[in-house]
């Protein structure tokens, strides 16, 4: 080949995995991490989701051994959802002192001070028709909802959740449930807003999970369309005004464009929820032999990091975390 032909040699910094890795752009860390936690009433109770191998309903007594094992591997958060034994029309189990979020954030408190816990801030799983909220006329009522939201919010904060992660998509959400944990003395309190979440199909095995499909309709009235990317910018702008801490962006594999909108235009601590029909797919794929697990997820962890995300919220969190120890 005549050596004057003129074109770049990208090339040499492919040369060798120490070449690459020494000009990698993007890293994955274990801090990176917020693991979801599916606590269940009743006692001996560790059931595996039958659409997320690997994952586990487990109730109160065994609690402890699920979060030592997470301590072990590195992981410094956690995010609770509870699975009550009794639901009615206003979700009342959400909010009151002995509920199971609450319970099991006293618990793991106890044991283990230093890991981040991460309450999820919802009504669904509590409520007999799982939706977000207090229904009326066949509808979610949005503003009588949002008090039942904020008397959840104080509630996990006295339990000592160190994090309140409204997910509900209520107009206003954030400035009642702020409001509400300035009076009751927890201005420190941040929230991790579910600030951008689509109406998605990806969340079918987290309904299995946490027992929260809804008993007639959708949440398209709440959620917002996965068609729309400006509406996004919309509704992360009003978080942010009304004080969020952090932005969630849920699903995130198929919404990497709206993590990085939301990066651009945001300063805020940017959170990508890799949800459970993500997990899923991934799972059924390798247990096949389809795939090679470890190089999907770690490419796909990768792909939203590089979107622009801060932290990820997945149910891969332990398994990554045991690569990267093998990996060092």
């Amino acid at each position: 080949m005549n050596n004057n032909t003129e074109f770049k040699r990208h090339r040499r910094l492919r040369s060798s995995n120490s070449m690459r890795a020494m000009v990698r752009e993007t890293h994955l860390h274990v801090e990176d991490f917020i693991y979801p936690m599916f606590v269940v009433e009743g006692s001996n109770v560790k059931n595996e989701v039958p659409s997320m191998p690997g994952v586990y309903q487990v109730s109160m007594d065994l609690l402890l051994d699920e979060v030592k094992e997470v301590v072990e591997l590195g992981i410094k958060s956690i995010i609770l959802f509870g699975v009550p034994n009794e639901k009615d029309e206003v979700g009342t189990g959400a909010f009151i002192e002995t509920g199971i979020v609450q319970e099991a954030t006293r618990l793991i408190k106890r044991a283990y001070p230093e890991i981040l816990i991460v309450a999820d801030t919802c009504l669904c799983e509590y409520t007999s028709h799982g939706h977000c909220g207090v229904i009326h006329d066949h509808d979610v009522d949005n503003d009588e909802s949002l008090q039942l939201l904020a008397r959840t919010a104080v509630s996990q904060a006295e339990a000592g959740a160190d994090i309140i992660a409204p997910s509900n998509m209520m107009d206003g959400f954030v400035k009642v449930i702020r409001q509400a944990l300035d009076e009751a003395g927890f201005t420190n309190i941040p929230i991790m807003s579910y600030a951008v979440k689509y109406a998605s199909a990806f969340y079918g095995p987290f309904r299995d999970a946490a027992d929260s499909t809804p008993q007639f309709g959708d949440r398209k009235t709440y959620q917002m369309d996965p068609a729309n990317r400006l509406e996004a910018l919309r509704e992360a702008e009003s978080d942010v005004v009304e004080g969020a801490d952090f932005l969630i962006v849920k699903p995130a594999l198929s919404y990497l464009d709206i993590v990085r909108d939301v990066r651009n235009h945001f300063n805020l601590p940017v959170v990508a929820y890799n949800v459970s029909g993500e997990y899923s797919m991934v799972k059924a794929a390798a247990l096949n032999g389809w795939i090679d697990e470890k190089s999907l997820v770690m490419e796909k962890l990768t792909s939203m990091k590089r979107a622009g995300a801060d932290l990820i919220i997945t149910y891969f969190a332990k398994d990554v975390a045991k690569w990267l120890k093998e990996e060092n």
